[in-house]
């Protein structure tokens, strides 16, 4: 034999991470067991645990992170393991934490997280994660095929991220057919992307058949362009719904004739509780058929309606029938063109929201006037208020009396955005006073881009720095001079990754009629201004 026929080429290695072997994760559950039983600040907090019971708790966890992978890697099991293993040290550090944070004498959590999880492995089937891909008719064959077994338990599918062609749809038609009576959750979210019109429209068709007389109470169709031919594809089946609690209709394209057509197939009832209707083209008339469905459904607790292009007529429309839905939780408007006008009429539906614990209304054209009533009106309610943003709406000192005054009573903040606006350094000193005392929950500030200068950044600083899981203040893109960096900089040595970067910050900022130079002076000057402000805690 030639010598040189002798050399073996190299022979390619490939190296599978799952499934671990018995060693290794024995060796998981005796590491856990040890961190279990080792003091620690959560010891201290809610007691340590005993050997046998950290035992127990380990194999559980470990058992548990174990199904939770494996299941994971059935989906791809082309892969080296890497996405699985990832997920059984997740899970795994996930569920010791819990049992961390709960403490001694509770051996049944475990066990019954161990129920959770195996129940809904069995009620959820979600082939969504993996790569973004076209399918054909086999393998939508191979990934539906667990629905297709007698006696499953399945109520909740995801279909999302993967693109169905007219081959894939008639094979999933007759396995979802199969399951009408079982389902309650469907997300079509990016179910048909990349496909041309005609052929998604008839596949949307086949879904929409296929599931009619589901009784839902979950439907997610965002991001498939629907427009109002995709809406009425779905016709079928948003005429059989009764029950639904949430949908989402995201990034859909909607028209304003598209969201009439949503308007006459979604049913207004007193059940919806969740409609998300984001990134869409609806403008005022639009609006006005949404706000119909808002109308007619006072069980709302979270509606979106943000980066739709509403100006002012569609803005009062839904101002107006937000007005029935007293039990609001969550209210999310962002991007749109309502102006001053809309801002009045939302302050007047406001009185209403108690139960109102997150608010964003940034890019709504609100100015002072808008802005101020509206922070009168969630004064006077939202007794609950966690997050309130109102960045980009040309708000100024004028304006920031009244926001002040709403914030220092709303203890229960943890994030504030007023990005965007024209607060200068006043105005700053306004929200700092509100902020300093209190606010034990408060753990985001952004006063970005306000024109604040040297006094109003080391004020807003100081109100921050002491409170305990703070966790961002972004003061950038004002005039803060090089002396005020340094300063705040100072103020945050011994947490410096609390202060947000500063790279967008221009020392020279633009000419004032009072230039800063001075600060003490400066500083002497606006605390003379602020000296009769007045925030009142609510008793």
């Amino acid at each position: 034999m030639d010598s040189e026929a002798q050399v073996s080429q190299p022979r390619r290695m490939s190296i599978k991470l799952w499934p671990p072997s018995l060693s290794t994760r024995l060796m998981l559950v005796e590491r856990m067991t040890k961190n279990l039983t080792t003091p620690s600040i959560f010891s201290r907090k809610y007691g340590l645990l005993s050997k046998e019971e950290a035992e127990e708790h380990s194999k559980q966890i470990e058992n548990i992170a174990f199904d939770v992978a494996n299941q994971l890697h059935e989906k791809e099991p082309d892969g080296d393991g890497s996405s699985a293993v990832q997920l059984y040290a997740k899970e795994s550090s996930r569920l010791m934490l819990e049992v961390l944070k709960k403490g001694p004498s509770l051996r049944e959590d475990v066990a019954v997280e161990s129920e959770r999880v195996a129940t809904l492995q069995q009620t959820f089937f979600d082939i969504s994660g993996g790569r973004r891909a076209f399918i054909d008719a086999e393998e939508a064959g191979e990934l539906l095929d667990p629905l297709r077994r007698p006696g499953n338990s399945y109520t909740k599918i995801c279909f999302s991220n993967r693109s169905f062609g007219l081959s894939a749809a008639h094979v999933a038609e007759p396995i979802l057919r199969s399951l009408n009576d079982q389902l309650t959750e469907v997300d079509l979210s990016d179910f048909i992307a990349g496909r041309p019109e005609e052929e998604a429209l008839e596949v949307m068709q086949i879904f929409s058949s296929a599931l009619e007389g589901c009784k839902l109470k979950y439907l997610n169709l965002s991001n498939n362009a629907l427009g109002e031919k995709g809406v009425k594809a779905f016709a079928t089946l948003l005429r059989s719904q009764n029950n639904l609690e949430e949908v989402y209709l995201m990034n859909d394209g909607i028209s304003e004739e598209a969201a009439k057509a949503v308007r006459e197939l979604i049913p207004s009832t007193d059940k919806l509780r969740v409609l998300h209707f984001h990134n869409n083209m609806t403008g005022d008339e639009g609006a006005q058929a949404i706000a119909e469905i808002v109308k007619g459904s006072p069980a709302l607790v979270d509606f979106r309606c943000s980066s739709t292009r509403v100006g002012s007529e569609g803005g009062r429309a839904l101002a107006e029938a937000l007005a029935m839905c007293s039990h609001m939780k969550k209210l999310d408007l962002r991007d749109n063109m309502f102006g001053v006008e809309v801002g009045l009429a939302l302050s007047r539906t406001f009185v209403m929201f108690a139960n109102l614990t997150e608010v964003y209304l940034s890019y709504l054209n609100l100015e002072d006037e808008g802005a101020a009533a509206i922070a009168d009106a969630l004064k006077e309610s939202a007794s609950a208020l966690e997050v309130l943003e109102m960045a980009g709406n040309d708000i100024t000192v004028e304006g920031a009396n009244k926001l002040a005054s709403l914030i220092a009573v709303k203890q229960s903040l943890n994030k504030l955005s007023l990005s965007e606006n024209e607060l200068k350094d006043e105005g700053a000193i306004m929200i700092a006073k509100a902020l300093e005392e209190g606010h034990s929950q408060l753990h985001e500030v952004d006063m970005s881009t306000n024109m604040i200068r040297r006094v109003g950044a080391r004020r807003l600083a100081q109100a921050v720095v002491n409170k305990s899981g703070f966790k961002l203040l972004n003061i950038n893109g004002n005039y803060i001079s090089e002396e005020g960096i340094d300063e705040v900089r100072d103020i945050f040595k011994d947490s410096p990754d609390v202060l947000g970067p500063l790279d967008e910050n221009d020392p020279e900022g633009e000419e004032d009629e009072e230039e800063e130079e001075g600060g003490g002076d400066n500083e002497d000057e606006l605390g003379s201004k602020l000296k009769d402000l007045e925030i009142k805690q609510k008793d």
